[in-house]
């Protein structure tokens, strides 16, 4: 078998369908299999793909698991030569499917892949980065990345680049992430201490360490709307974030790396909080109290980002 596509769902049933109905209809003639794995969904989305999608394998956890534990559990009864991890929150377009198991077959070298993204009004979506080291981290915290010159200031999410051409990157997106499998048997599953963010980046870094090559190549596109399963988790989200973040330093910088982290976010949200609380003083208008309100939540709760063994789950 050349593909496994693996897609995680935690109650998003509409999103979901659409995706497997992208997926099914893109596959062309490539010899795949498609495994669902729902984390415990109440909105009805196991029940869906059991009936909707019967040729797709299905995993119904009795719990949410975290995005790194239910991919792991597919990998695990997969059988592609390639694997695909798919965010439920996207859409295939075209032959992009077909096309990157090409990729991967003319370019032994390359462990991980993605391919371009748009968001749901079709712009261009700044997926795959550098690593989210401390400088990079600072400059995007200070604002000091959104500058066009000089090109160093955009290093990390390189948002000045039309990912319209081949490059080696750090970091390959989760939500369209192809991944070869003996690469994967040299390195291992993902670390399930990543309960949801990170994951794919402490993999992709463990890829790079291992010699793989990162690769982003524009084969074709897909369309991610983002959030899908942590919409609704406003300030929550940027706490798993955070946490996601540190523990990522932790484990490949060590501790005084990982508190320098944690550091530097509980600056930048306390400045928001601040910026903000100010903001809904003078302006007095609905969205200046809401983003007010978020970061002082997310400052008031910071103090459980910090953890070097287990990043915060929802």
């Amino acid at each position: 078998m050349q593909l496994s596509i693996i897609i995680i769902s935690w109650n998003t049933l509409k999103m979901t369908r659409e995706c497997l109905e992208t997926v099914f209809s893109g596959l062309s003639e490539v010899d795949a299999e498609v495994i669902v794995v729902d984390n415990a969904s109440s909105d009805g989305s196991r029940e869906m793909v059991e009936e909707s999608f019967p040729e797709a394998v299905l995993i119904a956890n009795s719990e949410n698991r975290g995005f790194a534990a239910a991919n792991n559990q597919a990998i695990e009864i997969s059988k592609g030569e390639y694997v695909l991890l798919l965010n439920s929150d996207t859409l295939i377009h075209g032959d992009v499917l077909p096309k990157s198991v090409e990729y991967l077959e003319q370019n032994p070298d390359v462990g991980v892949m993605g391919c371009r993204v748009l968001n749901t009004d079709g712009s261009l979506q700044p997926t795959c980065s550098r690593f989210p080291t401390l400088i990079n981290l600072m400059l995007q915290t200070s604002g000091l990345s959104k500058l066009r010159w000089p090109k160093f200031l955009d290093r990390y999410q390189m948002v000045n680049w039309n990912r319209d051409d081949e490059r080696d990157v750090d970091v390959v997106t989760g939500c369209y992430m192809l991944v070869r499998r003996t690469a994967m048997e040299q390195v291992g599953l993902l670390d399930e201490n990543f309960f949801f963010y990170g994951e794919e980046t402490d993999w992709c870094k463990r890829f790079q360490d291992a010699g793989w090559n990162l690769r982003f190549a524009p084969v074709g596109v897909i369309t991610h709307h983002g959030g899908g399963s942590v919409r609704k988790l406003n300030y929550k989200r940027d706490l798993m974030l955070t946490s996601a973040t540190v523990k990522l330093h932790a484990k490949h910088y060590g501790l005084l790396g990982s508190f320098a982290t944690w550091l530097v976010l509980l600056t930048f949200n306390a400045t928001r909080a601040a910026y903000w609380s100010c903001a809904s003083l003078l302006q007095r208008d609905a969205k200046s109290k809401e983003r007010r309100n978020h970061f002082i939540n997310v400052v008031l709760h910071h103090h459980r980002t910090w953890s070097t063994k287990k990043s915060v789950g929802i």
